[in-house]
């Protein structure tokens, strides 16, 4: 069930702390926005939404989320690098809302697919911002309009060509692809095992001519298959 719309707990991830002042100043003075918590992408971001509880997340990816690593302990104790993108995919499954603030068009797509359902570039102005969290709480996509081109298909563009029909059960586990479901909740959700899910997603690669899971829900996209 969707939280209500008035007097959202909000939680700010950024790794810049003058990027976090910034976000929680430019929502403080919406009346049913209230910013509980800003941390730091490189923190254990499960553990953080235990502690906070929020409805909705704010997560600013930096200048280049795949060049600004940050750092997660193993059992071992060992450090491994990672990315904002990833540090965005872990939230994934916790089902929270989040908007990514992107650092240009070129991250649309893999933001999606990391589970963001709010996208914004980094510049979006007040009333952007808290109209995104607002209808992210809502269960809608918020998607800024300058974005709209990398994330759906050019009329100019001839659309790539399906090799083959996917089957109505490949088509279901597109769809959760596209809602950036992780293999091992796609298989919770539709009741199968994870080497199902995984049979039906190489053969969704296959069909599309695809080499990711994010190009495969580019080109879905492109084909009408899925709608962002």
């Amino acid at each position: 069930m969707a939280p209500p719309a008035a007097n959202l707990r909000v939680l700010i991830i950024a790794d810049d702390p003058l990027v976090r002042a910034g976000l929680a100043t430019l929502l403080a003075d919406h009346p049913n926005l209230t910013v509980i918590g800003r941390v730091a992408a490189e923190v254990d971001l499960p553990a953080q939404l235990d502690v906070y509880y929020p409805h909705v997340i704010i997560f600013d990816l930096g200048w280049d989320p795949h060049l600004a690593p940050t750092s997660a302990r193993l059992g071992s104790g060992s450090v491994i690098a990672r990315t904002s993108l990833e540090s965005l995919a872990e939230l994934r499954e916790t089902g929270l809302p989040t908007v990514a603030l992107l650092p240009d068009e070129s991250y649309t797509a893999e933001a999606w697919t990391a589970g963001a359902r709010g996208l914004l570039l980094r510049n979006a102005d007040t009333e952007k911002l808290q109209a995104a969290l607002l209808a992210i709480s809502q269960g809608l996509v918020a998607l800024d309009p300058a974005l709209t081109a990398a994330a759906l298909p050019s009329p100019e563009t001839e659309p790539p060509r399906l090799a083959e029909a996917l089957t109505p059960r490949e088509l279901e586990v597109l769809q959760l692809l596209a809602e950036g479901l992780t293999n091992k909740a796609i298989a919770r959700r539709l009741d199968i095992s994870d080497h199902t899910v995984k049979f039906h997603v190489n053969a969704i690669l296959s069909k599309l001519g695809a080499q990711s899971r994010t190009d495969a829900v580019v080109r879905a996209t492109r084909l009408g298959l899925i709608l962002l």
